[in-house]
C-alpha cells in the first residue's frame, strides 16, 4: 500500500540480476539515522542532516576520543583505539581511517599518524608523487590513487589504469608482471610512454610499482570509503548533538537483538542517559524518548506483536490513559486484543507499574479479571443482563475487583522477571548490591569481550 513491498521487490531483482550490491549494515544505519533526525525535529524542526557541518570541530574532537559506540563503521574496539590515535581533523581522516583499518593497508597506519602529525617525516619517492600522495600524508591509501599514479606516472590513459586496478585488487600476478614491464618502460604499440621517459629512473619505478601491488590487494576505493564516512560522521554528529534521540534510535534498530540492546543500554548509563521501564500509558512500540531519558519499547516485549501494540497506542490515544488494571483488560477485550500471555508478560516487564498496584498484586489478580470479562462477554452475546447494567457510575466502584493485599515480589524476582519477557535487566542488576566489591577484584567485564 506505501510502495515498501514494490521497491524491495526492484531491489531484490535487480540484486538477483547482479546489477545492485545491498549493503544490509548501510541501510539499518540510514534507517536508524532517519529515526534519529524525526525524534531530534522534536526540539529542533528545521534539522536536515544533508546540510550539517561536516567540519565541525566538536564532532570530530569527539570521534578522537573514541568513544565511538553505535557510530557507524568505528565502533570495534581497534578502530576506537585507532580513532584515538588518528585523531581525525576532517571528514578526510575519517575516509582515510576507514580505508587503512583493514589487513594490508593496516601497514600504513603509523606511517599516515607519523606523516598527519609530522609533515617533515613525509617523503616522496619523486615529484610527481607530491600531488597524488599529499592529501594522504605520503601514503597509498585508495584504488583511485594507484589510478591517479600509472596515468601521471607512466602516461597510462583513464581506460588501462582502471584495467590495472581491477588486475591488482584480483591478484592477476601474469597480468601484473606484463603491466610492470609497461608502467617502467612504456609501451609504443598502445601509446603508453612509461617511467622512464617521464624522467623516473627504473629503480624508483619498480620500487612504486611494488608498493602499489602490496597496497592494491587489499584497497578499497575511495568513493566507497567517502560514503561509509559520511554515514560514519552523521551517526556521530547526532549521538553528539542529540544524545537521547540517536540512542533511541539506535536502540529500536536492534530491538530483537537483546545482547545488543543491553550493550547500547550501558553505553547510555555511561552517558548519563536513564533508561525508564516500558510504560503502557506513555510508551510506544520502540524506544522514545521522554524528557531527558529513554522509555524502553513495547515491542521488545515477548510475545506481543507491533499490530496489538499499535491498536493499544490507537485506544488509549482515543479514549486517554488506562487508569487501572480492570480498565486496561476492559479496553483491550472490547478490541478483541484479550489474551493472558499478552496481560503477563507486560506485568513481568514493569509496562503495568504506572496502574497503581504491585506486579505481585497484578499477578495476583489478572487472571480473575480476564476470566470475568470473557465471562461478562459471553453473557452480553446471548442478551443476558448484568449487575453493572442497572446500577449508578458510583455503585459500580464497590463492585470493583480489588487489590490483594500481597505486598511485592523481591528486587530478584522482578529482575528475572524482566530478563525472562524482557532478554535484559532493566530496573537494575543482581550484582548491583555487591558491585563495589567485585570491581575491585576483576580485570574485564564481559562488555569488553563483544
Amino acid at each position: 500500500a506505501d510502495g515498501t513491498i514494490t521497491t524491495q521487490f526492484i531491489m531484490t531483482t535487480l540484486e538477483e540480476l547482479g546489477l545492485l550490491k545491498m549493503d544490509f549494515l548501510g541501510l539499518r544505519t540510514l534507517t536508524v539515522i532517519q529515526n534519529a533526525v524525526q525524534l531530534a525535529r522534536k526540539k529542533q524542526p528545521d534539522l536536515q542532516i544533508d546540510k550539517i557541518d561536516y567540519d565541525d570541530k566538536a564532532v570530530l574532537d569527539y570521534i578522537g576520543t573514541g568513544k565511538t559506540e553505535g557510530i557507524f563503521q568505528l565502533e570495534s574496539g581497534g578502530m576506537k583505539n585507532f580513532m584515538k590515535e588518528l585523531q581525525p581533523h576532517s571528514l578526510e581522516d575519517v575516509i582515510a581511517g576507514i580505508s587503512l583499518y583493514r589487513p594490508g593497508p593496516m601497514d600504513f597506519i603509523p606511517q599516515y599518524i607519523r606523516g598527519k602529525n609530522d609533515r617533515s617525516s613525509i617523503t616522496y619517492d619523486c615529484p610527481q608523487l607530491e600531488p597524488i600522495l599529499a592529501p594522504t600524508y605520503g601514503c597509498i591509501v585508495y584504488q583511485e590513487q594507484v589510478m591517479q599514479i600509472v596515468r601521471d606516472l607512466a602516461g597510462y590513459t583513464l581506460g588501462r589504469s582502471d584495467l590495472l586496478r581491477r588486475a591488482m585488487s584480483k591478484k592477476k600476478a601474469a597480468v601484473m608482471e606484463k603491466e610492470r614491464k609497461t608502467f617502467v618502460y612504456g609501451d609504443e604499440e598502445t601509446g603508453v610512454p612509461g617511467c622512464i621517459k617521464n624522467g623516473i629512473d627504473e629503480q624508483t619505478a619498480n620500487k612504486i610499482y611494488d608498493e602499489m601491488i602490496d597496497f592494491a590487494k587489499y584497497a578499497f576505493n575511495k568513493s566507497h570509503a567517502a560514503a561509509y564516512a559520511v554515514v560514519s560522521y552523521q551517526t556521530a554528529w547526532l549521538k553528539y548533538y542529540y544524545p537521547v534521540e540517536y540512542m533511541a534510535a539506535l536502540m529500536t534498530s536492534v530491538i530483537d537483538n537483546p545482547t545488543k540492546v543491553a550493550e547500547y543500554i550501558y553505553v547510555c548509563r555511561q552517558m548519563g542517559i536513564r533508561i525508564l521501564p516500558p510504560d503502557i500509558n506513555k510508551g510506544e512500540a520502540d524506544f522514545s524518548v521522554d524528557g531527558g531519558d529513554i522509555r524502553y519499547g513495547l515491542a521488545a516485549i515477548k510475545s506481543i506483536g507491533r499490530p496489538v501494540i499499535r491498536a493499544i497506542v490507537n485506544d488509549r490515544k482515543e479514549l486517554g490513559e488506562f487508569r487501572n488494571l480492570e480498565d486496561f483488560i476492559t479496553r483491550i477485550s472490547s478490541r478483541e486484543l484479550m489474551n493472558k500471555r499478552l496481560v503477563e508478560n507486560l506485568i513481568k516487564a514493569g509496562a503495568l507499574d504506572v496502574l497503581g498496584g504491585t506486579r505481585k498484586q497484578f499477578m495476583s489478580i489478572y487472571i480473575q479479571i480476564v476470566d470475568h470479562m470473557q465471562q461478562e462477554k459471553k453473557n452480553s452475546m446471548v442478551g443476558q443482563m448484568s449487575l453493572f447494567d442497572v446500577v449508578s457510575e458510583e455503585q459500580k466502584e464497590e463492585f470493583q475487583i480489588r487489590m490483594p493485599d500481597v505486598g511485592e515480589y523481591t528486587k530478584e524476582n522482578l529482575l528475572g522477571f524482566e530478563k525472562e519477557v524482557l532478554g535484559v535487566y532493566v530496573s537494575g542488576h543482581p550484582l548491583e548490591p555487591y558491585e563495589e566489591e567485585w570491581r575491585k577484584v576483576i580485570s574485564a567485564t564481559t562488555a569488553d569481550f563483544q
